[in-house]
């Protein structure tokens, strides 16, 4: 079990070792969980984890550009670029040159896109808000926390833009 101590009017949380690989291990596990019901719908379409993490960011912020999508994604151009000729060949994205920078291809899903996006984000849904109501709301703001706090800063204020653009 963990250990609270206070010092200075501060709480601090201490984890041995063994705590700290149980928990990277439970990730791991949950990790393989939250992916096994999109990538199941992705494997008949010959597609996977990349194309989706693309089809759920290019839904998150339509009109993104191809650079912006490099940086929260964190993989190559020659990666990215794979991705999206087969999503863009197979009709769920489209690619638009900017308007005012003619360099820049904004990215939008189509309806097709949009349908499977959807698909695959309610596979997470699912599992996600069966996961939140068995362990409650405590439980669910302490995990978003734990995760926000694992993030770089870079990546957390990417995060952070993201939601702020839904809102």
């Amino acid at each position: 079990m963990a250990e609270t101590r206070r010092i200075q009017g501060e709480t601090l949380l201490y984890l041995t070792d063994e705590q700290l690989r149980q928990g990277a291990e439970a990730m791991f596990f949950a990790y393989r969980g939250f992916t096994a019901d999109p990538d199941r719908i992705l494997d008949e379409l010959s597609y996977g984890r990349a194309h989706h993490r693309a089809l759920h960011f290019i839904h998150s912020a339509p009109g993104t550009t191809v650079n912006n999508l490099l940086a929260i994604l964190g993989v190559t151009k020659q990666s990215l670029n794979r991705v999206l000729r087969t999503l863009i060949g197979d009709g769920l994205v489209e690619s638009r040159v900017g308007r005012i920078d003619k360099r820049e291809r904004h990215l939008k899903l189509t309806a097709e896109g949009e349908a499977l996006e959807r698909e695959l984000a309610e596979a997470q849904r699912v599992r996600m808000r069966r996961a939140f109501r068995e362990a409650g709301p405590e439980a669910v703001a302490g995990f978003r926390r734990v995760l926000e706090e694992m993030m770089d800063p870079e990546m957390r204020g990417q995060y952070h833009a993201l939601r702020e653009g839904r809102e």
